[in-house]
């Protein structure tokens, strides 16, 4: 069996059974003001749970639904607003790339460069997030199985860079449907690296609104202690304090009020779960 990687970033430990930790945030920045107390108030309760928290957010959604949906402040005022919170509450930083021209001024902010799941096979992207030395976080394709995420992670690795996490979310399963297959996070981390598990994302309806998609949020919990208790390394959130007003991705977001109560009882069965593959 393959010896996963310890990903350092700043004082985090990812992987190869370090505590859980929480990429979160809202799924687009919507203004300066509301990304701000987004990552101020999940900051606090990730503290207060004691799991490490990434803080989340988009400066572009290249790829919604509908031409008239909001994609966010772009590259320019988006980095700006996300380095701001970086420096100011001492966060690190995720966020997404659409293009390898993206890379290297998204890597001036960013800590982790996301790749999307539609792009995880684009090779010139991938090549270009890892160039810039920053971790690279690339979301399974929903066309792909985990075992073809094998020939992502050689790509980012030929290009000089084994700073890799592998997220899952979901795959195809009909129209309109995504299913998560939970031997998905055993395989993944047999390539050698972090796997993160993409909750909200897992519980998406692609296109379920015709004009936007839909998502089914009554899951979000069962689903996270499912991928908690197969023993992926970190889970990922997209919340919003009112999910009926978000932007983008509000039928399928956690709400901020639950988040406390759900981040505890993962953080107790991880700490169980750890102990066990300790045994």
């Amino acid at each position: 069996m393959t010896t996963q990687r310890e990903i350092s970033l700043g004082s985090l430990r990812l992987g190869r059974g370090n505590p859980l930790f929480l990429i979160a945030g809202p799924c687009v920045i919507e203004s300066e003001t509301h990304a701000r107390m987004m990552a101020e108030r999940v900051a606090k309760i990730a503290a207060d749970v004691g799991v490490a928290f990434i803080f989340k957010a988009s400066y572009d959604k290249a790829n919604r639904s509908s031409v008239k949906s909001y994609r966010g402040p772009g590259l320019v005022e988006g980095l700006r607003i996300l380095g701001k919170i970086k420096t100011d509450l001492h966060l690190p930083i995720l966020t997404d790339i659409h293009d390898a021209s993206q890379a290297a001024p998204a890597a001036e902010v960013a800590d982790i460069l996301q790749i999307p799941a539609f792009l995880s096979r684009q090779t010139d992207l991938l090549v270009a997030a890892a160039k810039t030395g920053r971790i690279v976080n690339v979301k399974k394709a929903q066309f792909l199985s985990p075992w073809d995420m094998d020939n992502v992670v050689e790509k980012i690795a030929a290009a000089g860079n084994s700073r890799i996490i592998l997220t899952e979310r979901g795959a195809s399963f009909g129209y309109n449907n995504l299913v998560v297959d939970m031997r998905s996070f055993p395989v993944l981390q047999k390539l050698g690296y972090p796997v993160v598990y993409d909750v909200t994302h897992s519980v998406q309806l692609p296109g379920g609104q015709g004009h936007a998609s839909g998502g089914q949020p009554e899951f979000i919990e069962p689903l996270a202690r499912a991928g908690v208790a197969a023993g992926v390394d970190g889970i990922f959130l997209e919340t919003h304090d009112n999910p009926a007003a978000a932007l983008s991705d509000g039928p399928n977001a956690l709400a901020l009020a639950q988040l406390p109560q759900l981040l505890a009882r993962l953080k107790e069965l991880s700490t169980l779960v750890r102990r066990w593959s300790k045994a």
